[in-house]
């Protein structure tokens, strides 16, 4: 594993704790059923995904809001409290990254499917989204992960072989995805798992 010179970071579920379950927790619906029809039909994870590509959540907001008017209340809170969402930095992994940036030997970059305008707010929140040595965004690019291009663009514009990096993703899906572009990846489940991979690969004491 000497080879790896360069580690690439997913954000969301890695370094950073989001959630719509912050603002849709257990209490927010009259029932479960509720909640369960919301999140399946109305603001569901391939609805999000279409503004981490760079989407207007204006736009998406107000299409939904037209298509469910009985659930206006509910759909605008999607983006009116996204804020809530981010709930905080997940302190062990954030340490991980301190240790390995510190360790001089790597080139850290993140690649993160987040809406452009909505990571400005993670950007002014969180100290520790400057120490990377680049980003890739999709809100900026117009795409994301798993689409292969996306992270291409992190290849290209760094001169990153795939070969020399390592990929870590709370995303089993993504991390197949950059397996298939020949980039090793880790799929992050917790901090303490991380950092015994990371070990194993001499990349951490």
């Amino acid at each position: 594993m000497s080879q790896i010179n360069t580690i690439i970071f997913d954000l969301g579920g890695v370094l950073v704790d989001w959630s719509p379950n912050y603002v849709f927790h257990e209490t927010y619906f009259e029932t479960p059923e509720k909640r369960k029809f919301f999140f399946e039909n109305i603001c569901t994870s391939d609805w999000n995904e279409e503004q981490d590509a760079g989407r207007s959540y204006v736009e998406a907001t107000q299409e939904l809001v037209t298509k469910f008017p009985e659930w206006e209340s509910q759909i605008r809170d999607y983006y009116g409290r996204w804020s809530d969402m981010l709930k905080a930095p997940i302190p062990e992994t954030v340490e991980i990254l301190r240790k390995l940036k510190q360790s001089g030997k790597y080139k850290i970059y993140a690649l993160t499917n987040w809406h452009a305008g909505l990571f400005d707010i993670a950007l002014t929140r969180y100290g520790f989204l400057h120490w990377f040595d680049g980003r890739v965004v999709s809100g900026e690019e117009m795409t994301r992960k798993p689409f292969p291009e996306f992270y291409q663009r992190l290849l290209d514009r760094y001169d990153v072989k795939p070969a020399d990096a390592i990929f870590i993703d709370d995303n089993l899906r993504n991390v197949k995805a950059a397996e298939g572009m020949g980039i090793r990846s880790i799929h992050f489940t917790s901090a303490g798992e991380l950092e015994k991979q990371l070990q194993k690969l001499e990349m951490l004491p």
